[in-house]
């Protein structure tokens, strides 16, 4: 899907693009390339003369070299944008939190947007960009902007996090936590752990990224303030992950502890029964032996002593146990 932004009055417009023509008569300070075909790519660098990445993600590229410039002026970065799993706009049957990677190319004063998915940082931004007046004067500022929702969109995420992570701790902390409750709280603590360290890595990624713009000497004073603005929201947020990763080591380890306290109460039955059981089967051994004198087994009374014996030795322990309370 090929969407093209052309700039009015510092509010962004969509323009309808159907063929190679309709495009060369535009001037856009934004192409979007959502997914493109190999036409919508032909069309791109034929018009712009911009060649567009056919691997986005490409494995073998180091994490160092996504930022760079090239002779004609081109400048490349690729960063990760995140997808929250709890993105109302991906319906009921939404697939995990994720990352996905994004080429920008900026080129004479247009900027080249390639990715393989709808980003809900991108949809946000057009949004806002359609609604205020003089929010953005060039393809940098679509840029900057990108990454400032972004950010924002991080910190939405954040808060879902404390949301959910507080629905957990009610349960854990009030309720009586057996198996399966335990079960439960384990697998969403291990999602917000998982969405937690997913923010913190694409919050990573974007602070290079504008430390990468900042040192290319692009942008102008107050784009520069901008970003330098933007970096310290990140910084703000890497305290709040931080927060979040020592609570959910705390459930965890609350959880565990609840897990273990109700493995040891097994334990403590089957230990009582066998405690129990040993004098029983002491006696019966004993009365087992084929030895040839043994008086008690010419006893008439013999058997339902031995019986009566058995059941005492096996009633004594357990009101023993149950009076120093470690039946309960």
């Amino acid at each position: 899907m090929l969407n093209v932004f052309t700039l009015a009055n510092g509010r962004l417009f969509q323009e309808e693009i159907e063929s190679l023509q309709a495009l060369a008569d535009l001037h856009p300070v934004w192409v979007d390339l959502e997914s493109p075909s190999a036409e919508e790519k032909d069309w791109v660098r034929e018009r712009f003369g911009v060649s567009i990445p056919s691997d986005i993600v490409d494995e073998d590229i180091e994490e160092s070299a996504r930022f760079y410039e090239e002779d004609n002026g081109e400048l490349h970065i690729r960063s990760d944008f995140l997808i929250d799993a709890g993105d109302a706009s991906r319906g009921a049957a939404a697939e995990p939190a994720r990352n996905v990677r994004v080429a920008f190319i900026l080129f004479r004063n247009v900027l080249f947007t390639v990715h393989d998915e709808d980003l809900p940082v991108f949809r946000l931004l057009r949004l806002r960009a359609r609604r205020t007046p003089a929010l953005i004067q060039d393809a940098k500022d679509v840029l900057l902007k990108l990454y400032d929702a972004d950010a924002e969109y991080s910190a939405d995420a954040l808060e879902s996090i404390y949301d959910k992570l507080e629905e957990v701790s009610a349960r854990v902390l009030k309720d009586e936590v057996n198996d399966t409750v335990a079960a439960e709280a384990l697998a969403a603590i291990a999602r917000e752990e998982d969405l937690n360290g997913r923010i913190r890595r694409n919050m990573m990624d974007t602070r290079r990224a504008l430390s990468f713009m900042m040192r290319s000497r692009l942008l102008s004073a107050e784009q520069f303030e901008e970003a330098r603005q933007i970096l310290r929201d990140i910084d703000s947020l890497d305290s709040h992950t931080a927060f979040l990763f020592d609570k959910i080591n705390f459930l965890m380890d609350t959880i565990v502890g609840f897990i273990n306290i109700n493995q040891n109460k097994v334990i403590k039955i089957f230990s009582v029964v066998g405690v129990a059981m040993l004098p029983p089967t002491l006696i019966a051994s004993i009365y087992g032996m084929n030895f040839r004198f043994m008086p008690e087994l010419d006893w008439a009374a013999g058997y339902p002593l031995a019986l009566a014996l058995m059941v005492a030795s096996v009633a004594a322990p357990f009101i023993f146990f149950r009076r120093k309370g470690w039946l309960r």
